[in-house]
């Protein structure tokens, strides 16, 4: 699996310089070597498949860990959901992996999955900020993974900008 830090390091614990300023500017943290850990062992022992894929950010919120990744040739769904079952157990928390895109609406219906997305609004604010709105039928609201406001702050966090999840 290709990583952000170098896999000796990740390994041993010990950073090197180029790793540690990574570490120090916050583009990766305690949390990510972690799960970058985990991931590592599973590519050992039981995907092999993750050799072609990349990571990008794990981020925890409450009860729910979203992973960002490029997915190789080999990876498909069906496999993400079976690595997401296995960091579960050792996370301890809900897992939820999503092909890391720009687009906010391919985001949106990875996370929100099982529910359907309705649309996806852009909100022109008068301070010249802009915010989405993800439209949710009504009657799929208990598919939703987590509370919408968890999910819109991960949402918010993926993107760099202001979503809320609107359900109609």
């Amino acid at each position: 699996m290709k990583i952000p830090l170098d896999y000796v390091c990740v390994r041993s614990g010990l950073f090197c310089d180029r790793c540690q300023s990574l570490l120090d500017e916050g583009k990766v943290n305690d949390f990510d070597v972690e799960v970058i850990k985990m991931l590592l062992d599973l590519e050992e022992s039981q995907f092999k498949e993750l050799k072609d894929s990349a990571y990008d950010k794990a981020i925890k919120l409450n009860h729910l860990v979203i992973l960002l990744v490029n997915s190789g040739p080999s990876m498909n769904q069906q496999k993400w959901i079976k690595v997401a079952k296995v960091l579960q157990d050792k996370l301890k928390v809900k897992v939820r992996v999503l092909e890391k895109t720009n687009s906010i609406k391919n985001s949106a219906m990875q996370l929100l999955s099982p529910a359907r997305v309705l649309g996806v609004n852009t909100v022109w604010l008068p301070d010249g900020s802009v915010q989405y709105v993800i439209r949710v039928s009504r009657s799929e609201r208990r598919m939703l993974p987590a509370e919408a406001g968890i999910l819109e702050s991960a949402l918010s966090k993926i993107h760099s900008t202001a979503v809320r999840i609107r359900v109609e």
